[in-house]
């Protein structure tokens, strides 16, 4: 079992968004879902809660009612091992929510998520300091990533 699980608190929308992420990554289910009942305080019958797994990990989703939003202040970071991948989720995620910079974007719930290639962190932490540098000056210029242009930036191509 995981130690620490991802707790995410909607107001409202917690089926909808378990639906779209579940859809979107391999090996990923709803475990059990939990519903309230006359004591609330939502509605009697709506969902409360949904335990779920992403890519094997485990997190669960709440409705918790209005006073529940997401900020950036929080993230979900996924990385991605090929293009197709990254443009994959970047597509399905940012669908009716907001594209951000470098990677970044929230999806319609209000969840920020960082799409990143896995080589990010090998290209931008190169001991050359050239490189390292002309990586960083490509990322930031973007909004989706692209690993080939990161690359060729590392390259100096």
């Amino acid at each position: 079992m995981q130690k620490i699980t991802t707790f995410l608190s909607y107001s409202d929308r917690a089926e909808e968004a378990v639906k779209l992420y579940t859809s979107l990554f391999p090996n990923s289910r709803v475990v059990k879902t939990t519903r309230y009942g006359d004591a609330g305080p939502g509605p009697k019958g709506s969902v409360m809660t949904i335990a779920f797994e992403l890519a094997g990990q485990s997190f669960v989703a709440l409705n918790g009612g209005p006073s529940f939003s997401f900020s950036q202040g929080i993230s979900l970071s996924v990385n991605c091992e090929t293009q197709a991948e990254l443009d994959a989720l970047w597509d399905g995620l940012s669908a009716g929510g907001k594209q951000i910079q470098c990677g970044w974007l929230t999806d319609r719930f209000g969840v920020t998520w960082q799409i990143v290639p896995q080589k990010l962190g090998e290209l931008i932490g190169d001991p050359d300091p050239v490189k390292a540098r002309r990586t960083t000056q490509a990322m930031l210029k973007m909004v989706k990533l692209d690993i080939g242009a990161l690359q060729r930036a590392h390259d100096g191509a």
